[in-house]
């Protein structure tokens, strides 16, 4: 099948052949034609399967006739993350490029007086995330009421972020009779809920079974063992882990995932310090620096890209070599999400996933999801170790100043012992001279008393240069010859 036959028109035919496209995909060929025929539609699709054209496409046909009012979009496009709804906007670029088809962008971290000023003049199609949107419609700035054509893409994702209750907000703005377009990569009771509410009489799209990774990706499991030294040195032989599998496979690009935040900066730091060509992405990035990094990755100036989840289905990169998941995801659909990033468009990828003991029962999990095990893998070869080895060889060596320390302790004790060994002498012929009996000749039998007093070890601790032994406290180890004379009687 060909685009010619789905209906289209010329202008967006020579748009599409421009971006080297000739066939549609199963979802494109599908759905389009019932798009341009006005109905609801229902589409199960996972990630990389052309659904985003499969909806942008028909729009434009639809949208080519008449008129934009002011502060009332004719379309609306909600997307659950920044990323996707730019996405989005690209492709009307793309397709539309022969239209005279006007588009607003409405994500948050831009501002929102330059989002507002392009409302004012009129847009036929609005792309926003539902945050923002129901903030400008709360301030008065956006009327949903001349809405014919609602899309929610993503609506599983939507549901994983919290923002179902505000999709259903946003839904009950619009206009009753209107045509409802309704995405998701995998069909859970509460999106199938939401679909049955949303939609009238749809008709259901599924171009792959729910929740099913594509054939062309290879995938690996690898099982980190722990370090019998705790936690922290359990992630540290993981993060070695990464390195070396990233060593052996020699990705052209990658995505690395991570599920909090924070596990995103310590692994982009652990990678930069080893020499990788990394960067980071995460949703406390500013717009401006989240758009930055993604467009060094899409230029190929970084190769490794670490990121959350935000960036799982915000990334259409034609050629991904490899996703490794740095840590397994809690929830089994987020698997598909991310391996979905590589092995598109019919072309081969590679996703490998670290875990460990604990993690067993989210494997289990994704196991019961797509139906399969996912293929063990033994540990990395020692190839490429250098820079792990040398990192464990910095954490667990004394620094010099810890090392000149301790020589110079053991040194101090042995000059401490000589030291008291040469004062010893005169005290010890003072006593022969005033006729008194030497004391105890602890150094040289070399035996310790058998119960020292507290003070001692009190004195002990104090002195670590000198012996324990020769040490006095208080009165010594003998009593003075004053103390013995007799107190004559007071007159």
């Amino acid at each position: 099948m060909t685009f010619e036959e789905l209906g289209l028109g010329e202008e967006i035919l020579k748009a599409v052949g421009d971006a080297g496209y000739s066939s549609p995909t199963p979802i494109q060929a599908q759905a389009i034609p019932q798009v341009l025929m006005g109905r609801d539609i229902l589409g199960c699709a996972q990630t990389g399967t052309g659904k985003t054209a499969s909806f942008t496409l028909p729009m434009i046909e639809i949208l080519g006739q008449g008129r934009a009012k002011a502060r009332m979009p004719r379309s609306l496009i909600l997307e659950p993350t920044r990323e996707l709804a730019a996405q989005v906007a690209e492709n009307f670029n793309t397709y539309g490029k022969y239209h005279r088809l006007k588009k607003a962008l409405l994500i948050g971290g831009e501002s929102m007086n330059e989002q507002t000023s392009v409302l004012n003049r009129g847009v036929d199609v609005l792309i926003a995330t539902p945050g923002r949107l129901i903030d400008l419609f709360d301030r008065g700035g956006l009327l949903l009421t001349d809405v014919k054509i609602l899309v929610i893409d993503e609506a599983d994702r939507m549901l994983d972020m919290g923002f179902i209750p505000d999709v259903e907000r946003i839904v009950s703005m619009l206009p009753k009779i209107r045509q409802t377009l309704f995405f998701s990569a995998t069909m859970p009771p509460e999106i199938r809920r939401l679909a049955d509410a949303f939609l009238m009489n749809p008709k259901t799209i599924t171009v792959a079974p729910p929740s099913t990774p594509a054939a062309t990706v290879t995938q690996g499991l690898l099982m980190i063992p722990h370090s019998g030294r705790g936690g922290v040195n359990d992630h540290k032989l993981k993060r070695e882990a990464l390195r070396k599998l990233i060593g052996e496979e020699k990705p052209k690009n990658a995505l690395i995932f991570c599920n909090r935040k924070r596990d995103v900066s310590t692994v982009f730091h652990s990678l930069k310090r080893h020499g990788f060509n990394a960067g980071e992405l995460h949703g406390d990035m500013s717009q401006p620096a989240r758009s930055a990094t993604l467009e060094k990755f899409k230029n190929d100036e970084i190769s490794l890209l670490v990121c959350s989840d935000v960036a799982a289905r915000g990334l259409d990169i034609s050629d991904l070599s490899h996703v490794f998941n740095y840590d397994i995801p809690t929830h089994p659909e987020d698997y598909i999400h991310r391996i979905g990033r590589t092995g598109r468009a019919g072309k081969s990828g590679r996703a490998f996933t670290l875990a460990m003991k604990e993690d067993g029962k989210y494997i289990e999990r994704i196991k019961k999801l797509i139906g399969r095990d996912i293929p063990p893998m033994p540990m990395p070869g020692e190839t490429n170790t250098a820079p792990a080895s040398n990192e464990a060889a910095k954490e667990e060596a004394p620094t010099p100043a810890e090392s000149g320390e301790k020589r110079q302790g053991r040194g101090g004790r042995r000059g401490g012992r000589d030291r008291a060994q040469k004062n010893d002498a005169p005290e010890k012929n003072d006593q022969k001279r005033a006729g008194k009996p030497e004391a105890p000749k602890a150094e040289a039998s070399g035996k310790k008393d058998p119960a020292p007093r507290k003070s001692d070890s009190r004195q002990s601790r104090g002195r670590k240069t000198e012996d324990k032994d020769s040490a006095e406290v208080g009165l010594g180890k003998h009593v003075p010859a004053f103390l013995l004379r007799e107190i004559p009687p007071q007159k």
